[in-house]
């Protein structure tokens, strides 16, 4: 049984792919409810930019699903209120996720 199961798991879920999102979508929904105040090209990485582009907030040390998750649904700074369903939410964490440097 665990033989199986270790035959399988490959094949649901490759080594190093997220579980989570769309990052096309994520960036279509970046540009869309961002980028009037952020940079969301994957070319900008400054990390004293305020606010932060989405290259340097991919590449902080603090920067996870979860921490991101709990980042877009609370109310921060001078950020307004933005509320996305959970896909838009997953999609813009999966874009985020595809612009860390590797």
């Amino acid at each position: 049984m665990v033989f199986a199961c270790a035959l399988v798991s490959p094949v649901v879920m490759p080594a190093g792919a997220q579980g989570f999102g769309d990052p096309a979508a994520g960036r279509v929904i970046a540009s869309a409810e961002c980028a009037q105040c952020h940079r969301i090209s994957e070319r900008e990485h400054d990390p004293n930019r305020t606010p932060p582009d989405f290259g340097a907030v991919a590449n902080m040390p603090s920067f996870t699903e979860l921490s991101m998750r709990v980042f877009l649904q609370t109310p921060h700074g001078q950020m307004p209120r933005l509320q996305f369903t959970r896909t838009e939410l997953d999609d813009i964490i999966a874009y985020l996720a595809s612009l860390r440097r590797r």
